[in-house]
């Protein structure tokens, strides 16, 4: 019997989305011929019965054993789970499947219940979020001295860091699933061990100013620190030990604001509050990067265009890069940390300077994301520039790629003069984004997709697939846990809130 004609007695299958219940309405016809084996002996006995009038719906069932749904709810409802777990060719993309699935619970999620006491009480601002690589511990840096840590599936409280550091906390940094570090306005690194937490394992001097900002080389093993005093400093933890570890200055700037590695380590990112991002390209920590004169490298913008194919939209404003002429010590060196400065053009700021505030890299190292204001502090956005590898013109020194804005979106202008942290998930797909008293979860099209799946021909504005408002005072920081479904968000007052899907 055709699948269009199913049995009366046989019970409703389990919702699924439009376009697997299309797909196996199309192969129905041929599920009937190819389906020969039975879910159940009594299905078997009637076997005979079904040639040419049985009131079974057939399905293949790819090697499992499972060829029919029965009336039974039980069986109707493993029939789909298998045909969702098993490939049928190319009728079932499970990559697909399982991200439309993700979508929707994303778009559920709502605050825990019992995040309610994950609160920082005395503790002061929450500046930064980090979850351990494995997902366990949720750690957080606090505006007066302390690092807190909490189990995120129980919420239940681990360890308070009394006097982590001498001043504000700014940032937390996991080397592995066992040793962090923090850096704070008192100018130091701390290293913690999570199985000797009453103690530090070594405390790094070497920064001038306030340290904003920890990142890790997983290669060489090197601690990168950034600091406002302009220093970019790289740590040998290899070699660290109760007194510290050696460092030295590798980079200096003015005006900093945020540094970042991609995920494979070949380029680091520098944003300023001078609107300027600086990118090294084929990056070698093992040698230093010095620039002669920071004024050499203003330049006008070039004008925003949404149009793919000019040449702004290319490079996502102007670009210079350092060359040997006006930079000797450059001659005779390697390709490695060629220099490129670029002015991002941000939506309705083209006639007045920015700040980038926030920078974060995709999890596949695709694109930047980055969270800017302008200078009069009355607007805010957020924006993904993707990476466009391209030949150099000019191989020692010419930088291998540029930026192309490829999505914005304006944010609300609450909570002047603090940095939002945002971030990304950890397929890379939704961004989470601090929004007043809430966050929001931004994604590239309305079905949460890859970016290169949905590559806009023009500049495109971020679709919201959920705003959730949930403190008492302004967002600041927001992350999302790497292995569970679920991310948290700490604002202002010191709350710091958890958000799972709502069943």
């Amino acid at each position: 019997m055709s699948s269009e004609q199913p049995s009366d007695n046989e019970e409703p299958e389990e919702p699924r989305s439009d376009l697997l219940r299309d797909e196996e309405e199309e192969d129905d016809s041929d599920e009937d011929k190819s389906s020969t084996r039975p879910s159940s002996p009594q299905a078997g006995g009637q076997s005979a019965e079904m040639q040419g009038s049985s009131k079974l719906e057939l399905a293949t069932d790819g090697g499992t054993g499972s060829g029919c749904r029965v009336s039974s709810p039980c069986d109707s409802l493993f029939s789909w789970i298998c045909r969702r777990k098993v490939r049928r060719g190319p009728y079932v993309d499970p990559a697909r499947d399982h991200f439309r699935t993700m979508t929707r619970l994303y778009s559920s999620m709502s605050p825990a219940t019992d995040s309610v006491n994950l609160s920082t009480q005395t503790h002061g601002a929450v500046f930064n979020l980090e979850y351990s690589p494995d997902g366990s511990v949720l750690t957080v840096a606090c505006e007066q001295t302390e690092v807190l840590l909490f189990d995120p599936v129980s919420s239940r409280h681990i360890k308070t860091l009394v006097e982590a550091h001498e001043d504000c906390v700014n940032n937390i940094r996991f080397l592995d699933n066992r040793l962090f570090a923090t850096c704070s306005d008192d100018t130091t690194i701390a290293l913690w061990d999570l199985r000797k937490l009453n103690s530090k394992v070594c405390s790094l001097h070497g920064h001038a100013s306030w340290v904003k900002n920890i990142e890790y080389d997983t290669h060489t093993r090197l601690l990168v620190t950034s600091g406002f005093d302009g220093n970019v400093i790289t740590w040998d933890t290899n070699r660290f030990t109760e007194d510290g570890c050696p460092h030295k200055k590798f980079f200096h700037t003015r005006y900093l604001m945020r540094m970042r590695l991609t995920p494979d380590c070949s380029k680091m990112l520098i944003s300023t509050s001078s609107g300027y991002l600086l990118i090294l390209h084929d990056l070698d920590l093992t040698q230093s990067l010095e620039v002669g004169s920071y004024r050499i490298l203003r330049a006008r913008r070039t004008p925003l265009s949404t149009e793919g194919s000019s040449a702004g939209s290319r490079s996502g404003g102007s670009r210079h890069t350092i060359d040997s002429k006006n930079h000797p010590h450059r001659e005779g060196l390697s390709p490695r940390n060629s220099l490129e400065v670029l002015t991002p053009e941000i939506p309705g700021e083209r006639d007045r300077g920015n700040c980038i505030t926030s920078l974060q890299l995709h999890p596949k190292g695709w694109a930047t994301l980055l969270r800017c204001s302008s200078n009069m502090d009355d607007q805010e956005w957020t924006c993904v520039y993707e990476f466009q590898e391209g030949a150099p013109p000019r191989p020692p020194v010419s930088p291998r790629c540029s930026l192309r804005l490829t999505h914005y979106i304006e944010e609300a202008n609450v909570g002047r003069g603090y940095i939002k942290e945002l971030c990304f998930s950890p397929d890379g797909r939704l961004i989470c984004s601090p929004y007043g008293y809430g966050v929001r979860l931004l994604a590239f099209d309305e079905n949460c997709a890859e970016l290169s799946d949905c590559m806009p021909v023009r500049t495109a504005l971020l679709r919201e697939i959920r705003s959730i408002y949930s403190h008492s005072d302004v967002v600041l920081t927001s992350k999302f846990s790497p292995t569970h479904c679920q991310f948290a968000s700490g604002c202002l007052s010191g709350r710091v809130a958890l958000y799972q899907p709502h069943f």
